[in-house]
């Protein structure tokens, strides 16, 4: 399975939805949403904003799901 490394990111605030890359090797735990400026954090119990808001799990996180068989 290949690892993804875009995702899709929907801010909860104004519903403004942006592709953006991920890094394969750490997670990003902040992102400014381009249209109403809303500081997009991790929400609890995930790690990072792709996690949280994006429609593709980070890069780490895949990689844990792949080697674990899912």
């Amino acid at each position: 399975m290949e690892i993804i490394t875009v995702s899709l990111v929907t801010c909860p605030k104004c519903g403004h939805a942006e592709k953006l890359s991920m890094a394969m090797d750490y997670c990003q735990f902040f992102h400014e949403c381009a249209a109403c400026g809303t500081l997009l954090k991790a929400k609890e119990g995930t790690c990072c904003i792709f996690c949280s808001y994006g429609d593709v799990p980070c890069p780490p996180v895949q990689k844990e799901k792949i080697s674990r068989g899912e």
